[in-house]
């Protein structure tokens, strides 16, 4: 697969997590995938999505009613037919890329042989020493993958020299350079504390001034002295530091080794190194179920079947088997109680499970395929054996007739469960607010768990987003065909053909302060749970408001690329989200962005922000100007400044109004003049190249790079790309038809007179955002006195304007006919060529322009799995915080943190202990009476609870204050 080959439309976020070379070796990989129960299928669904060059997918056997619970799928008319030949035609549809085929024949080597991975879910433990051992010898990729009940296992052998090509897919760490000292070693000095080395790494220089021999070093590497500064090489031969520089990180490749399936099945029990874990807590239990799933192995090879579910017989016989297997492996001590919990469920097939590992096996897939991220090495055992009834009593009504299996869709999961516990799930309702790819990996373990599929029970999903291209490589319920829908919709009925049982309404509605009318009381009353699969901070925080307000638990989760995070909130037990969740990104500074870019990330924020100002925010403002009477108050009440940045474009919007195309490139032209070359002449006439500080220090030092103005040159392909994206927009702001035709806008060019451009004296230019606001204190007069005229100005052209409207642009960032990226990527590699910033492609402009955030449905699959383990305890009625979890994740580097959530935090008022899900209910209105004023409420309180009401607040707004004038309102 070439690079020009690959859809980046579809794969447009994927490709932000494993990059076009990943994606071009996983397009030449052929991929076989034995079983398609739940797990199996979860696995192919995966890897048909990221992109493999053909998919093979194998299985004997027919469907049973147990398969029903956790293969999305097959359904009750699939009975008694082939599992792989039923999937065959809904796995097709999920990626026209992928070639799929399928094999319902025993393995043997000569098919083998044309696979470069092999997977094998479901099968026997004859089975798995046969492939594996000659998938070793041929240097196939070999992964076992099993899911039993509540408990997992996965395993990766990529044979004896793997080599992997980038270990964690973080993009390359940078930091600026202030200053490099001469000495054995040297020390490196970065500037505002951006050392984002550690100790080992091996960095390169660039742009270093003086020191240049240090730019023809090969990687160098470090050791870390603190935040500030790290040690290199011998530079005391070296030439004086001057100034500038750049230490980039260099990613080098590592050669890896793995044991045979043969080998390692053994070698694991002491060495600990073959094992990675997913619980801390839980260490030792990681051997407590190899010897479990082995014994499992031995059982069905004995007895031609699992254990019966809540069997005690077979549970000992079981372990029985497991004490041998520990004898023989010398292993001292292993938990019996798991291994005998792992026999009573071993028939279970939980969707929750297979979504978790699942997720986790088909990036080890992609690993395999491409040498992208650390493999896991070699060993993965998982449980949720906490999801069981939490007292040993309830345990016992898990008897073998409440488990067993009834001819039911959700077989695989009431032998795990029992019957009654089936019942409550199917009568829960629950609020999932995204419909994204959480939400619709949510939707589809929800449907196969038959959350709200019963009488009473009931989904509500609401996403206001509609359907788009790049959605259908994760959001794995949407096809071709449902781009421009929307998504809530399309994923309600995808979910409902999965389980036509499910009871379930979608709504397009935003969760905020404006849709309280909607989410009242009243709804969230009727409410047992809400899932949050939402993409923003700021929704968040809201949504976990709403439920510390109406005493509701929350599942909340969400992916960045490889890495996710999974939280679960239980009232009067942990803490919510508020606390537990990140903090917002700091922005960065208004005279950074301005005048002292150092990292494209700078001036790609520049380029939006002028995309935005020209194209968006002022045809806004001339609109409203023309059209709203109260524009001028509101304006004028932002602040002086600002207004006459505002009434200044709408002033010259109005009076230079193109008439044509040519004025379009005129414009665009002379704004390039503006940008590249008059701006930078008046920063160098302020701050010449030569400056120093009141200290005596160079001005452009450290994060300060010093500029240098652009001569326009036609024969420059980014000149000309600034030129007809501006052009092209300016004209779509006014409705004027663009062209793409170059020749003709060189021509053009030519009659465009460019004033010759003289820096002014009297401009003042901050070098701090806190000087950048005494100056607009200073300007104050001068811009009353500016407004007042503009004011003048633009009456004379009102009335010629009346009928006149402009056309604000949206930015689309995925549109590339559109010119908005067109724009965004010439505007900010022409202000980096300015100031000497390396440029950034297409690829990582749209990346952080378009605030992109790299997505992959193995991920999304896997975070999904654990929110739903949470959602099994909440239904259950759990309440000690031992048997939840919340997690992080990172499959990228096979990191896997699941720990307890943390307790509420409780504090003292007047003696007592109250935590967040605490509230004071007062009575206003007793039958009979009139409300309870103010003054009544602060009495109230103050007798009953001992406290005195200082202030009161409705949302954000002021009730009473004591130290305002409020009197009067303590009657009301």
């Amino acid at each position: 697969m070439e690079q020009t080959d690959i859809d980046e439309g579809l794969y447009s976020r994927q490709l932000y997590v494993l990059g076009h070379d990943a994606m071009r070796s996983m397009g030449e990989a052929n991929v076989l995938i034995c079983g398609m129960r739940g797990l199996g299928v979860e696995v192919a669904k995966n890897v048909i999505l990221a992109g493999v060059g053909s998919v093979t997918i194998q299985d004997k056997g027919k469907t049973e009613w147990g398969d029903l619970s956790s293969q999305f799928y097959l359904k009750e008319s699939d009975l008694g037919e082939n599992r792989a030949i039923c999937s065959e035609r809904h796995l097709a549809r999920l990626n026209s890329h992928v070639r799929l085929s399928i094999h319902t024949e025993h393995l043997n080597k000569d098919f083998l042989y044309k696979f470069q991975v092999v997977v094998l879910t479901d099968s026997s433990l004859e089975e798995q020493l046969s492939v594996a051992a000659f998938c070793h010898s041929k240097n196939i990729k070999f992964i076992l993958a099993d899911t039993k009940g509540l408990c997992g296992q996965l395993f990766c052998d990529f044979g004896e020299n793997f080599l992997v090509k980038d270990t964690d897919g973080e993009q390359l760490r940078v930091s600026l350079i202030a200053h490099v000292s001469k000495g054995n070693p040297g020390i490196v000095t970065c500037t505002d504390n951006q050392n984002a080395f550690t100790d080992g790494m091996r960095i390169v220089f660039s742009g270093v001034q003086g020191m240049t021999e240090l730019n023809s070093c090969g990687p160098i590497e470090i050791k870390v002295i603190d935040e500030y500064s790290f040690s290199i090489c011998d530079t005391s031969n070296f030439s004086e530091y001057e100034k500038g520089g750049v230490a980039t990180e260099v990613k080098e490749t590592k050669t890896l080794s793995f044991l045979p399936l043969d080998v390692a099945v053994d070698k694991v029990m002491q060495d600990p190194e073959l094992l990675v874990f997913t619980h801390y807590e839980k260490i030792e239990r990681s051997k407590s179920l190899h010897l479990g799933f082995r014994a499992l192995q031995e059982f069905q090879q004995k007895y031609s079947r699992l254990p019966k579910p809540r069997n005690q017989g077979d549970a000992e016989i079981l372990l029985a088997m497991a004490r041998q297997l520990s004898a023989a492996a010398q292993f001292d001590e292993f938990d019996e109680r798991v291994v005998e919990k792992l026999s009573l469920c071993a028939r279970g097939d939980l969707a929750p499970i297979n979504a978790f590992i699942g997720g986790l096996a088909a990036q080890e897939v992609m690993k395999a395929c491409s040498g992208k991220f650390t493999p896991l090495r070699q060993w993965l055992y998982f449980d949720a054996l906490e999801c069981l009834p939490e007292q040993e009593d309830s345990n016992r009504g898990l008897t073998e007739e409440a488990c067993a299996p009834r001819n039911s869709r959700y077989d695989g999961q009431i032998v795990v469960f029992g019957y009654d516990f089936q019942e409550k799930l199917k009568k829960q309702r629950y609020f999932l607010v995204g419909a994204g790819a959480i939400g619709c990996e949510l939707l589809k373990n929800f449907a196969l768990i038959g959350l709200g599929a019963g009488e009473g029970g009931h989904i509500t999903v609401t996403d206001m987003d509609s359907i788009e291209r790049s959605n259908l490589n994760r959001q794995f319920l949407f096809r071709s065909e449902d781009i421009g829908k929307l998504k809530s919709e399309v994923a309600a009925e995808a979910v409902h053909k999965i389980n036509p049982c499910m009871n379930i309404t979608s709504h397009q509605n935003r969760v905020c302060q404006e849709s309280e009318g909607i989410y009242t009381h009243q709804f969230y009353s009727s409410l047992d749970g809400v899932a949050a699969a939402l993409d923003n901070l700021e929704a968040r925080v809201y949504l976990d408001g709403c439920c510390v307000e109406y005493q509701k638990p929350m599942l909340e989760g969400g992916t960045l690329g490889g890495k996710g995070h999974t939280l679960v909130v239980v009232p009067h037990l942990t803490e919510s989200y508020g606390p537990a969740g990140s903090s917002e990104q700091t922005a960065i500074p208004l005279c950074t962005l301005k005048h002292f870019p150092h990292r494209i990330e700078h001036t790609l924020q520049w380029a939006r922000e002028q995309f935005e100002g020209l194209f968006k925010h002022t045809p806004e403002n001339v609109n409203q100007y023309l059209s709203d009477a109260e524009f001028w108050a509101r304006t004028v009440g932002r602040g002086e400044a600002e207004a006459v940045e505002v009434v200044q474009a709408v002033y010259r919007s109005l009076n230079d109004r193109p008439r044509d195309w040519k004025d379009c490139v005129a414009w665009a032209r002379l704004q390039w003049e503006t940008f590249y070359n008059n701006d930078i002449a008046q920063l160098l006439h302020c701050f010449p190249s030569d400056h120093v500080t009141s200290s005596n220090l160079p001005f452009w030092m450290g994060a300060k790079r010093c500029p240098h103005p652009l001569k326009f040159d036609t024969t420059n392909t980014t000149h000309m790309d600034f030129i007809v994206a501006s052009a092209n927009l300016y004209g779509q702001i006014y409705g004027i038809k663009g062209s793409t035709d170059r020749d003709d806008m060189m021509k053009i060019l030519k009659g465009v007179h460019v004033p010759v451009f003289h820096p002014k004296s009297s401009v003042t230019i901050a070098v701090m955002d806190e000087e950048l606001k005494d100056n607009m204190e200073e300007r104050k007069d001068e811009d009353k006195a500016r407004l007042d005229e503009l004011k003048q100005k633009l009456s004379s052209l009102q009335s010629a304007s009346q009928r006149f409207q402009m056309l604000p642009l949206e930015f689309e960032k995925d549109d590339d006919s559109n010119f908005h990226m067109d724009f965004i990527v010439a505007a900010s590699n022409l202000r980096a060529e300015n100031y000497d910033i390396p440029a950034a492609d297409r690829h990582k402009s749209k990346l952080i322009a378009g605030r992109i955030i790299p997505a992959i449905a193995t991920t999304t699959a896997a975070a999904s799995g654990l929110m739903c383990l949470e959602l099994y305890k909440l239904v259950q009625g759990h309440r000690q915080i031992s048997s939840f979890r919340s997690s992080f994740i990172n499959l990228a580097t096979s990191y896997y943190f699941i720990f307890q959530p943390f307790r509420d935090t409780q504090f003292k008022v007047a003696g007592k202990d109250y935590s967040l899900w605490d509230a004071l209910l007062v009575q206003g209105r007793k039958e009979g009476q009139e409300e309870m004023t103010v003054e009544e409420l602060l009495k109230h309180v103050k007798e009953k609870y001992k406290l005195t009401i200082t202030a009161l607040f409705y949302g954000t707004a002021v009730v009473f204050a004591d130290y305002s004038d409020h009197t009067d309102r303590l009657k009301q």
